[in-house]
């Protein structure tokens, strides 16, 4: 018992903390630093005959080489309404097979140059990663390439993975987490791609060897493509790889047409997805958002921190250690290429889950009314700052998020331009784009829970439709 009351004064300390007006330091301690942003690495770039963009980014440090190919409109923005989260199975089936290797040889090889090579979907594209030890770089670029342009899809690998990709959903479906974002994104991006990422039984046993092959036809072409060199290798040796290994790679027929923008407003839901006997609510709040490249995307992202991004933002100070009606409570803006969303959420109990949607609004239209202090603003932004460095520290890194900008639309200087842009983030930027985007009137309310034990604290938020699908 004690121990337990030490813990909850712990984190009520910490929470009063949070937003003091002064950030407490122990005495005799040097002021904080000022952040750094992030070092601008030199890039070359060069983009081939075929349309193939390539970056290379020199680095000093262990003997090694990340690339990184990415894709841009191969993820599932290219997947239609009945092959929802095709573009997962497609990137995974990759590296299980080409023309020239099979699995197993394509692994044993990746693992003799003291690596690994493969694929994964994005909203927006499909990236191809691998990497290897500095001397064994020509090798890895060349199982790149032969992973990536040439996979064969054998008949006993994409049965392999559909039986998984079932099994999978069928774990999926019970968990009511997957089955509030599933909604969310329907109700949020309706018929657009962005809404139906999620495979299902139907999409999953119509996937088959053709299928793959004609989608990958379609969809990896060098035109549309970037690919990304980090690592101890000279440029002018990098470009050279570069050409011998993709520099023959042509584009079949027309890029296809890109999807249109995802919608820019939604009409709010009010769902409960029926869990009998459940004994707690899963909760989803959330709006229509901006692209990734949208003006406003720097102050939301700055808001997102400071409302939901963190253990100290307010949503989960409110719920979690004030409250404590969960164990954790989130909200933000997800950005893709063309759209987004603003999506909040917490498992909490039965008995409180209406006090918690209240609460939820209640900071949602705080932080659009109010200016946010100076000291929260600093914490957050160093909070910001610190992980941004921190998670670009490692050049496989570096590569990734290079190319997953490029992927939505981002120039490769918003590397190290984010930091210093975050910095100069005001609070009225924060509470205007916070009014704008966190309206509660604009928020779908997705409930997974017992309808019968949740049902009348509900009725204070509109009227709910209930479904068990």
């Amino acid at each position: 018992m004690k121990k337990l009351m030490l813990i909850a004064a712990i984190s009520t300390a910490f929470a009063g903390a949070a937003f003091a007006a002064e950030p407490a330091t122990p005495a005799g301690m040097p002021a904080y630093a000022k952040d750094k942003p992030l070092p601008t690495p030199h890039i070359a770039k060069k983009t081939l005959a075929n349309g193939l963009q390539v970056w290379v980014v020199p680095r000093n440090g262990v003997p090694r080489v990340d690339m990184v190919l990415a894709v841009r409109g191969a993820g599932y923005i290219a997947d239609d309404a009945a092959h929802g989260g095709f573009a997962r199975m497609l990137a995974g089936l990759l590296n299980e097979g080409t023309t020239r290797h099979d699995s197993r040889a394509i692994a044993e090889l990746a693992q003799s140059m003291g690596g690994v090579v493969g694929g994964s979907a994005t909203a927006d594209g499909i990236t191809v990663s691998a990497n290897a030890v500095a001397s064994q770089a020509g090798p890895m670029m060349q199982l790149l390439a032969e992973v990536a342009r040439t996979p064969s899809f054998p008949a006993k690998e994409v049965a392999l993975a559909k039986a998984n990709a079932l099994q999978s959903l069928r774990v999926a479906e019970t968990q009511p987490r997957f089955r509030a974002e599933r909604a969310l994104n329907r109700a949020l991006f309706g018929e657009h791609p962005y809404g139906h990422t999620d495979p299902t039984v139907e999409s999953i046993n119509s996937t088959d060897e053709a299928l793959l092959h004609a989608e990958h036809a379609k969809r990896f072409r060098p035109d549309q493509a970037l690919l990304v060199i980090a690592g101890r290798i000279k440029e002018a040796d990098a470009m050279k790889l570069a050409q011998q290994a993709f520099g023959d790679w042509k584009a079949e027929g027309k890029a296809p047409e890109l999807a249109a923008r995802a919608p820019a407003a939604a009409k709010p839901v009010h769902l409960v997805l029926e869990r009998p006997g459940s004994v707690q609510s899963t909760l989803r709040l959330g709006g229509s958002g901006i692209a990734a490249t949208a003006e406003d995307q720097v102050p939301l992202r700055m808001a997102s921190t400071v409302l939901g991004g963190g253990f100290s933002s307010r949503v989960n100070i409110k719920l979690r250690e004030e409250k404590g009606y969960t164990y954790g409570a989130s909200a933000g803006a997800r950005m893709m290429r063309d759209g987004g969303s603003i999506v909040g959420g917490a498992d909490v109990r039965n008995e409180v889950t209406g006090a918690a949607l209240t609460e939820y609004f209640n900071e949602y239209k705080r932080i659009g009314s109010e200016l946010v202090s100076p000291a929260e603003m600093e914490m957050h932004k160093r909070y910001v700052a610190g992980g941004y460095l921190l998670s670009n520290q490692m050049q496989r890194a570096v590569a990734a998020t290079l190319a997953g900008n490029w992927l939505v639309g981002l120039p490769p200087e918003f590397l190290s331009q984010y930091v210093p842009l975050i910095q100069k983030v005001t609070p009225e930027q924060v509470r205007d784009v916070s009014k704008k985007y966190f309206a509660p009137e604009n928020q779908s309310i997705v409930v997974v829970g017992a309808s019968q034990a949740v049902g009348e604290q509900l009725k204070a938020f509109g009227e709910f439709t209930v479904t068990d699908k």
